[in-house]
């Protein structure tokens, strides 16, 4: 186990509220094909900040690749929602570009 995945677990497993710290320990597990680790902590971010709107993209993008493409589109459509309502551009732009690539449509 990298220390990396260490130091990352213990500050989400000491309570925090960080949404990076969250975000970088789901992609520290599925960086290691830990893919069930990966879309709990995916969760657990999204109950604690369901505005961060990267979660949506790497936890989509990730259930596509893995087989588990209605999963992946629904969070893709979810992050879509979520950065319009933020007007965050590049995201909404990458984020539909995603989900075409999914087989899915812009919601």
């Amino acid at each position: 186990m990298s220390k990396r995945l260490l130091m990352l677990e213990k500050m989400t497993q000491g309570g925090s509220k960080d949404p990076f710290h969250w975000y970088a320990l789901a992609l520290e597990y599925a960086g290691q094909e830990r893919h069930d680790d990966a879309l709990a902590t995916f969760n657990a971010l999204r109950a604690i900040d369901a505005t961060y709107v990267p979660m949506y993209l790497m936890c989509g993008t990730m259930l596509v690749k893995i087989g588990r493409a209605d999963e992946g589109r629904a969070w893709l459509t979810d992050g879509i929602g979520v950065a319009r309502s933020k007007g965050d551009q590049h995201a909404l732009s990458e984020l539909t570009e995603a989900l075409a690539g999914a087989g899915g449509a812009e919601a």
